[in-house]
């Protein structure tokens, strides 16, 4: 028994110090490389084997539940609902719509960093209230929303699909021809996420503005925040502000703390 037990001290102290090593190399700045190219196949992998028509499971309503308030970036508390509006730019949406604005630069006061991430410039766009989005086809689903922590929680949604929107605002548009990315801000521009175009375009990504039968709460992203079976919760912003279609890979709030930029499920 003595003798076994000392083996067995050996083999863990040797496990122990071997462990420590390792992440002691891991840690080390210089290989932070080796993160970046991990996340990168990670984004190659879950890219390749995406399919726009493939849809996660739903759910009886009776299991729909609240889920935790999570998170209160860009949740500032001074936010005036009624003052609202969905900024759009990217699209090609002509200038005889009635939504279309010749300037949407923001107007809230941010610090200098995130300025110039998203500069208030002034951008010609749509400039879209509640009920624009309310008068798209709308959709109810039952999901499970999955946090990156390791929880979810079962949730019956109401919205309009990202897609049609898209078909309503840049009819003319194929799907080849957009902006590879879109990035989707809050109205402090306090939280940012970045999306590819394939997956926001999935038939389970919602411009949602209820949530159990009810108008979406403000803590949980009212007036309207972006749900989805294909990523994860730190991808479905709440309270979106901004939603732009670009050629340039967006800012990611949670990337740029070395979470994975891609986060598909």
């Amino acid at each position: 028994m003595a003798a076994r037990s000392r083996r067995s001290f050996l083999v863990a102290a040797s496990a122990a110090v071997a462990g420590g090593l390792g992440l002691w190399w891991l840690l080390d700045p210089r290989r932070q490389g080796i993160f970046d190219r991990m996340l990168g196949l990670n984004e190659k992998i879950g890219g390749g084997l995406f399919r726009r028509q493939a849809r996660a499971a739903e759910f009886s309503r009776s299991l729909a539940k609240i889920p935790r308030v999570n998170g209160t970036e860009g949740m500032s508390e001074d936010f005036d609902v009624d003052r609202w509006r969905l900024q759009v730019t990217g699209l090609a949406a002509g200038r005889q719509l009635p939504q279309f604005a010749t300037d949407l630069a923001y107007h809230t006061e941010v610090s200098d960093e995130t300025a110039a991430k998203f500069p208030a410039t002034p951008a010609a766009g749509l400039l879209l209230t509640l009920d624009d989005i309310k008068a798209l086809p709308r959709v109810e689903m039952i999901t499970e929303l999955k946090c990156v922590e390791g929880w979810s929680t079962i949730v019956h949604w109401g919205g309009a699909r990202v897609s049609d929107f898209v078909a309503k605002y840049s009819p003319a548009t194929e799907l080849g021809s957009l902006p590879p990315y879109v990035s989707l801000v809050t109205p402090d521009r306090g939280y940012y996420v970045g999306w590819d175009t394939p997956s926001i375009l999935h038939p389970q990504t919602l411009l949602c503005y209820e949530m159990n039968g009810e108008p979406l709460p403000l803590e949980h992203g009212g007036p309207l925040r972006l749900v989805t079976t294909a990523k994860y919760g730190i991808k479905q912003i709440k309270r979106i502000g901004r939603m732009a279609f670009t050629d340039q890979r967006p800012a990611d709030y949670w990337a740029e703390r070395g979470y994975d930029w891609y986060s598909g499920l």
